[in-house]
């Protein structure tokens, strides 16, 4: 039953909570940072127009990556210190400061990639061959030079990196409208009891066993959105036009195109996932009929899509599921499972319950120099066992990068960073869909697992389509308007329920209003490919396939010192094509089959 009430953040357990004071002890601690920073920012000055050599080279990007890293742990700590109380003024006032000093470090390190590559190709590549500092930035050079006509010269890039500041503006009125600002109506339920709607609460009154609950919750939250659907549009289409403005100003013929040549990948493969997503609806016109058939309902309604397929499950405590997901990841050897075990129960990388303020959703973060950080709201369910799942594959994955890779590649690719969190999922998935035979249990498994499916390789795809339709009409030079992004995404949602799901036009089509994600520009599609890459990694090793296991840890290693694409398939999944996304719907169609199975004689 959902709470009727939420703690204050005060009330938590500090070993329920984050260990924040391991990156900042306090805020004092971040303004001293903060403003060393700022004061190491003119040093630079110093390799203006000097990196001719290989030594004063090296110099400059070692402390260009140190600084870019430092400014990186400011943002990361103002952005967790803001995620669990969105009523945090001071916390607000970081994110900004943070926001400036990241629009700062750009415009101050801008002249470095004009100036080196103004070497040309074959200095980079003999000075690179010959210094051993320089050796690391071999694959660096290789990328630089792949994009060097898009790249302006110094003065210009300086002005570009100065815009991210202001052009930050967008994804923080988001946050702030819809995180501290926003109001919901309590939803009700059909004994009149009333529950608060809130961002951290929206999942467990979605999957409440009382219809009504679930309604009026669903309704409450959706109207709060479509009361400022106006400004949520005007601010969603300021931030397409910044990115259409970067992409003009680098000389790329579309804001797909320009996000899509960060990582070296075809823009066919954002298209593929939309078109085979499309193909292979018919596995999810099957599903919704089954649920409908289950639940015993005449019409199903997009409120009743997380109502639970059976109530026969008993709590799963925090820790129960901590030991769950050791388990289905024992596969990957015992150090891999004991650092993760520490981070949960030792080392507080988890903030793991809900409280007043507390954002929706859940993220991992964190910085070379720090552990992994993961934001949820546990709710002692096996979705929150996902969830933590999921974000601990993120956090490994970013663990492994930074004890492997130099600060030049400590980071990796978005295109990949959704295979390890959706990796995990797969293997928990399977772990207990083989040893807990339980058919209640089952059914339950699979609820949770194809209601996953349903926000990622359904709502992501959709929102993908969407997406590249918004961009498409601006570049064309037409206007965004409310009526018509939610007109489209009714539509679209219409299509992937068919006749299974009756969609309400206005509340159903605001939806997209709700993904904070379409502020990453073109980043929603990646759960298809991450989802699908997942799958096909996760049954390599299930299958015990020679070298799978050692080479899924080298691809948690690579970071971004190769490819996305190099080095999926070095891991064993080609995403260039179709087949991984086709195989990963053959899996959910089994888990529908399955599903049918398990509830034949239910009404």
């Amino acid at each position: 039953m959902p709470k009727t009430t939420l703690p204050p953040r005060s009330a938590q357990r500090q070993e329920d909570t984050w260990d924040i004071a391991s990156v900042f002890p306090n805020i004092a601690a971040w303004e001293t940072e903060y403003q060393l920073v700022q004061a190491e920012l003119p040093a630079f000055e110093k390799y203006h127009e000097k990196l001719t050599g290989p030594a004063i080279l090296a110099e400059a990007l070692d402390a260009s990556f140190q600084v870019i890293v430092r400014v990186h742990k400011l943002s990361m700590y103002a952005r967790l210190v803001a995620s669990v109380d969105a009523s945090n003024e001071e916390a607000a006032a970081l994110n900004s400061r943070a926001a400036t000093l990241d629009g700062q470090v750009s415009a101050a390190l801008a002249f470095i990639k004009p100036e080196l590559l103004a070497n040309g190709a074959e200095k980079l590549s003999q000075w690179a061959g010959s210094d051993s500092r320089l050796a690391a930035y071999a694959h660096y050079f290789e990328d630089l030079l792949r994009v060097q006509a898009h790249v302006r010269s110094p003065e210009v890039e300086e002005l570009l990196g100065a815009l991210n500041d202001p052009f930050a503006t967008a994804h923080g009125v988001v946050g702030s409208l819809t995180g501290a600002e926003m109001r919901f109506q309590p939803a009700k339920s059909s004994t009149g009891e009333e529950y608060p709607v809130a961002q951290s609460t929206t999942v467990p009154l979605w999957s409440s066993t009382d219809r009504e609950t679930r309604r009026t919750a669903w309704e409450h939250y959706h109207n709060g959105y479509l009361a400022f659907k106006k400004t949520l549009t005007n601010n969603l289409e300021g931030q397409i036009k910044q990115n259409i403005f970067f992409a003009r100003a680098h000389g790329y013929r579309s804001a797909l195109e320009a996000r899509l040549a960060v990582d070296n990948i075809p823009v066919e493969v954002y298209h593929n996932v939309i078109q085979t997503f499309r193909r292979n609806l018919p596995t999810w016109h099957r599903y919704w009929a089954l649920r409908r058939r289950i639940l015993g309902y005449k019409t199903l309604h997009t409120y009743d899509l997380y109502s639970p397929l059976t109530t026969k499950l008993p709590p799963l405590p925090y820790t129960q599921a901590v030991d769950w997901i050791a388990e289905g990841l024992q596969p990957l050897g015992d150090e891999y499972v004991q650092i993760l075990r520490r981070g949960c129960l030792q080392e507080r990388w988890v903030d793991i319950y809900p409280n007043q303020g507390k954002r929706l959703g859940a993220f991992s973060s964190g910085s070379p120099g720090t552990h992994p950080f993961i934001f949820m709201s546990y709710d002692d369910s096996l979705k929150g066992m996902s969830t933590l799942a999921h974000e601990l594959g993120h956090s490994m994955h970013s663990y492994l990068t930074w004890q492997t890779q130099p600060l030049v590649y400590s980071e990796y690719s978005m295109f990949v960073a959704e295979t390890a969190s959706n990796f995990h999922q797969a293997m928990v998935r399977a772990h207990l869909l083989r040893t807990r035979p339980e058919r209640d249990f089952q059914i339950g498994l699979l609820d949770e697992a194809m209601n996953n499916f349903h926000r990622y390789y359904f709502i992501m795809p959709l929102l993908a389509r969407l997406e590249l339709e918004m961009y498409e009409r601006v570049e064309r030079g037409e206007a965004l308007t409310a009526d018509v992004l939610n007109g489209l995404f009714a539509d679209f949602l219409a299509e992937g329920y068919g006749s299974e799901v009756e969609v309400d036009a206005a509340r159903d089509g605001i939806t997209w209003a709700t993904f904070s994600h379409l502020y990453a520009n073109f980043y929603v599609f990646q759960y298809t490919t991450g989802i699908a890459a997942a799958n096909t990694l996760a049954r390599s090793i299930l299958a015990s396939q020679p070298q799978a296991v050692e080479r899924y840890l080298a691809f948690l290693r690579t970071g971004n010192a190769r490819y996305p694409l190099d080095v999926l398939q070095q891991a064993g999944v080609d995403l260039s094509t179709s087949e991984p996304i086709e195989a990963t719907f053959a899996v959910l169609a089994d888990y529908v089959e399955r599903l049918e199975h398990l509830t034949s004689t239910m009404a």
